[in-house]
Order: C-alpha cells, then sequence, then structure tokens
C-alpha cells in the first residue's frame, strides 16, 4: 500500500510518530496535492478539477448504494372484529358506530366550567410543555441527522513570527501567512447516515405522538378530578341534609323525654346518630380540598387558585343514553400512545442499520484551497494560491467482536421496542373493554341505587311519623336515617363512577386530538 503514496507523506503502516494504527487499517488516495506558494491559475485549477471529476463521481455513486440493516415494515397486529363487550341487548347505550369526532369530547359534557379548565390545562400545564421541549428536541436531533448527509466546509487563517538561533539560522526572523477554506465529505456508501436520518424522522414522529398522548391524558386527568371535585360537595351536601334531619329527630326525641313518653337513653342514640354523621363532614371536605388542588396542579397553578371558581355547587356531568365507540381498528388509529410506540419500534429499527453500517468501510473526501506567503501583502499574488484533495478509506480489520456486538445490543432494544408496541395494542383493547363494561354495569348500579333511594327516604319519613304517634321503638327511626345516609352517598358516587367510567372511555378511545393534524402530508398509521 506504501506504493500508492508520495515518498513525502507518512506510510499507512505507520503514524506521524512511527505508533500503529488502533484496529483499523487506513487508506488514503490523494487526488492531488499543489505544493504551496505554486502559480495556480484559473486554467490550471480547471484542468485539475477535470481531471479528478471520474473520481468524484465514483464516490457519489457510491453514496446512492443500498442501506444495510433491515428495512422496516410495520408489525402486523391482530386485532378483533368487534368489542366482545359490546352487547345492544345487555347495553343499549354503546353502539359500533363510528366515534365521529371526539377530539374535544369534554363538549359532550355540556358543563362549560370543566370545558375552559381543560383549555386552560391545555394551554398551562407542565407535562405539555415538558412534551414540547421534547418535541424541539427530536426536531433538532432530526437536523443534525441529515446535515450528515453534506460537505462540510470551514475556513481558516493563520499569521505566525519566528526567530532562530543566532548559532543555528543567524538569528533571522521569518514571518509566515496563511488563509484557506477546507472541505470534507463523508459518502454514504452503505447507508449509515441514511438509517441515522431515518431514525430521527421516526423519533420525531413519535415525539409528535407522544405530544398529544399527553394532551389525551391530561384532559381525562383534569375532568376526572373535576368529578371527583363535584362529587365530594355533593357528599357534603347530603351529609349536611341528613345532619338536618337527625337534628329534626333528636328534637323530637327531647320533646318526647320531656313528656316522659321515652327515656333518655332514645336522646343519647338521636344525639350520637347526629355527630357520627357531623363527624364525616370535615373528612369529605379534607379530600374535597385535596381534589381542588390535584386540579391547580394540572393546570400549573399554585394549591387553592380554583377554590373560588369551584365554591359554587354543580352536579356531576351526566352520562348520555347513546355513545357510538367505533370499533378496534379504528381505535389503534386514534390513539396516540399507539403510535408513538409503533414509531419507537421504527426508529430502533433504523439503527439497527446505523450499527450494521459501521462494520463496513468508510469512504471519505477532502480538500482544500488557500493562500499561502510569507508576507500578508503576498497573500493577493496568484502564485500564493494552494490546492489539496484526498480521498481516504477507512475499513475495520479487527476490534474483538465489538461492531457485532453493537448490532446485536441494537438488534435487542429493537425486539424489546416491538414487544412494547405489542403492549401498547393490548393496553389499548383492555381499556376500552374495562370502560364499556364500567359504564353499563354502573347504568345498572345507578338505577337501582336511585329505587332504594326514595323507598328508604319514604321509609325514614314513615318512621319517624309512626315513632312520633308512639307506636314503633326509636331503633327503627336510627336504622332508617342511617340507611338513608348510606343509600345517598352510594348512589352520588355511583354516578361520579359512571361520569369517571365515560371520560376513561373517551381517552381509551384516543379522544382528545386530531389524528389527520398530527400526521404529514401523504403519512397515515399502520
Amino acid at each position: 500500500m506504501a506504493a500508492l503514496r508520495p515518498p513525502s507523506l507518512p506510510s499507512p503502516a505507520l503514524g506521524e510518530e512511527g505508533r500503529p494504527p488502533s484496529r483499523r487499517a487506513i487508506l488514503s488516495l490523494p487526488i492531488g496535492r499543489a505544493k504551496a506558494r505554486a502559480k495556480l491559475t484559473p486554467l490550471a485549477l480547471n484542468q485539475a478539477l477535470r481531471a479528478r471529476l471520474p473520481l468524484l463521481l465514483a464516490g457519489l455513486g457510491l453514496a446512492g448504494c443500498a442501506a444495510v440493516g433491515p428495512d422496516y415494515a410495520p408489525p402486523a397486529a391482530d386485532v378483533p372484529a368487534g368489542w366482545s363487550r359490546l352487547d345492544t341487548t345487555s347495553q343499549p347505550m354503546a353502539r359500533a358506530d363510528a366515534t365521529g369526532d371526539i377530539s374535544q369530547w369534554w363538549l359532550k359534557l355540556k358543563d362549560p366550567l370543566l370545558s375552559g379548565l381543560i383549555e386552560e390545562a391545555l394551554e398551562a400545564s407542565p407535562d405539555l410543555r415538558t412534551a414540547r421541549a421534547k418535541l424541539r428536541e427530536a426536531r433538532a436531533r432530526r437536523v443534525v441527522a441529515d446535515a450528515g448527509r453534506y460537505p462540510s466546509v470551514t475556513a481558516s487563517g493563520s499569521a505566525s513570527r519566528a526567530r532562530s538561533s543566532e548559532t543555528v539560522g543567524g538569528g533571522d526572523t521569518r514571518d509566515f501567512f496563511s488563509a484557506a477554506f477546507d472541505a470534507s465529505w463523508e459518502l454514504d456508501v452503505f447507508g449509515g447516515t441514511r438509517r441515522s436520518i431515518e431514525a430521527a424522522e421516526a423519533d420525531l414522529a413519535s415525539s409528535e405522538a407522544s405530544l398529544e398522548d399527553t394532551r389525551v391524558s391530561l384532559a381525562s386527568e383534569v375532568a376526572l378530578n373535576y368529578v371527583e371535585v363535584r362529587n365530594r360537595q355533593i357528599l357534603i351536601r347530603i351529609a349536611r341534609d341528613n345532619l338536618a334531619s337527625q337534628s329534626e329527630t333528636l328534637r323530637i326525641t327531647q320533646w318526647r323525654a320531656q313528656a316522659g313518653l321515652v327515656s333518655h337513653q332514645d336522646v343519647e342514640q338521636a344525639s350520637a346518630n347526629r355527630e357520627q354523621t357531623r363527624a364525616q363532614i370535615p373528612a369529605i371536605e379534607t379530600s374535597l380540598a385535596e381534589a381542588e388542588h390535584g386540579l391547580d396542579i394540572l393546570l400549573g397553578k399554585t394549591p387553592g387558585t380554583l377554590h373560588g371558581r369551584l365554591a359554587a355547587a354543580g352536579d356531576v356531568p351526566a352520562v348520555p343514553d347513546q355513545l357510538a365507540v367505533g370499533i378496534p381498528a379504528d381505535t389503534l388509529r386514534q390513539r396516540p400512545d399507539v403510535r408513538a410506540a409503533e414509531r419507537r419500534l421504527a426508529a430502533e429499527t433504523a439503527r439497527v442499520g446505523v450499527a450494521e453500517a459501521a462494520r463496513y468501510p468508510s469512504f471519505k473526501l477532502s480538500g482544500s484551497i488557500g493562500l499561502e506567503a510569507l508576507t500578508f501583502g503576498a497573500l493577493d499574488n496568484g502564485d500564493a494560491a494552494t490546492l489539496s484533495l484526498l480521498a481516504g478509506i477507512t475499513a475495520p480489520i479487527f476490534d474483538a467482536g465489538r461492531l457485532r456486538a453493537q448490532v446485536d445490543i441494537q438488534d435487542a432494544v429493537r425486539e424489546q421496542a416491538l414487544v412494547a408496541y405489542e403492549q401498547a395494542v393490548l393496553a389499548a383493547l383492555r381499556e376500552v373493554e374495562d370502560a364499556l363494561v364500567a359504564l353499563a354495569r354502573n347504568r345498572e348500579r345507578v338505577e337501582a341505587l336511585a329505587n332504594a333511594v326514595a323507598s328508604a327516604r319514604n321509609a325514614a319519613l314513615l318512621a319517624r311519623q309512626r315513632y312520633s304517634a308512639g307506636l314503633i321503638d326509636f331503633q327503627s327511626v336510627l336504622d332508617s336515617e342511617r340507611n338513608v345516609l348510606v343509600l345517598e352517598e352510594s348512589l352520588a358516587s355511583a354516578r361520579a363512577s359512571g361520569a369517571q367510567a365515560l371520560i376513561r372511555l373517551y381517552k381509551a378511545l384516543g379522544g382528545g386530538w386530531t389524528l389527520a393534524a398530527s400526521l404529514p402530508a401523504g403519512k397515515d398509521t399502520p
């Protein structure tokens, strides 16, 4: 190989100081180099470039070779044709019709305050700010990867003054000035750069989908916390209503005790029943404050900021009588987390090609054109021009299996991404099925509890009337009042659970973002 180099250049077998190269064989093919301060006219420059043009074109041809590594293909998911829990007989509220526009599903709940809180969260949430920053990072990394396709050009300049010793050089002082443009380009012969760009583009798409997934999760979390706030307010109202009713029962008992119709034991039982109900109120108020603080944090506000807006009484959003849920394939296309997992799989597959390309030789072209002179004023002289062109090949010879192991590592990472994608698909299907079951069973529970509450209220009213008339003992009154409190709390919690199941269903269906607005032109989900 040394015969390919001019005698003035170092041998490829040894480095500049006689050290052997480390584990990589290096072959450099000088395209040409003009001697410093040689006259380089435009005609001579044109002839030099034309003489090397075939080699440059050969390099361009090599750069267009097929990329090594596996070509990505979206995995085939085993998707059922319909939902197993969707039965129009047992669940008449859910239909397999197309879901329609659920990008702003919270508007269907017809609660202006809830809609406003979600819109505020989508503007100022810390989680969204983090997701947007990650998206900016992915875009910048895409630019960095794409820059590898192009040559790099740098400019340099230097000025020096050296004085020799009296013994060697007679004390002469020499100046040296230079200015140059240097360019280098690594040819993407085996597709390492193209695979890097492919991975960066997939990472960018994954970051975009992750941002939308954050929006979906954030909207549902705000709605779930809002329902919890309303439920706690309703429970406090129920407890206070029952407290007032039990206070009235206590007064009746005190009147009867003063009249000598009952013993003071009835009075103490009535008082204990009332105080037991009163003791529940502080605990509910504590959980109410915690739910409000959770909403504050979701909106990026300090705890207590929303207390005034939430203080006004409100009901839990009602569950609609009919709801279209589509089919499983529609859900997987709509879910941003599934799309993010699929794009991560595409990125890791492309990186297998990057690792594989590192096992092949690399080709590099470099060149320089500039000026060199002993005086600054002589730099504009045509005789000061210099030119150099160089082609180099670097190939791995021995690395103790390191590069092969890097390919195996990346292939294992790719397999992990495949498993994560499959799990995301299964989780998406499960979440919809769970929400459908919860909605159907909760609807039945609400109907039964509503009937039970109506009966319990009538029973409590009759018990107080019969007790006032002396027809029954006080224990029957206590039991009926406690039963009313328990059933009313259960009914309120069931209605809140129904609203939360609806919110989780909208989230499971991928509601809260627009698929078309998030895809590049001509793209689609797998």
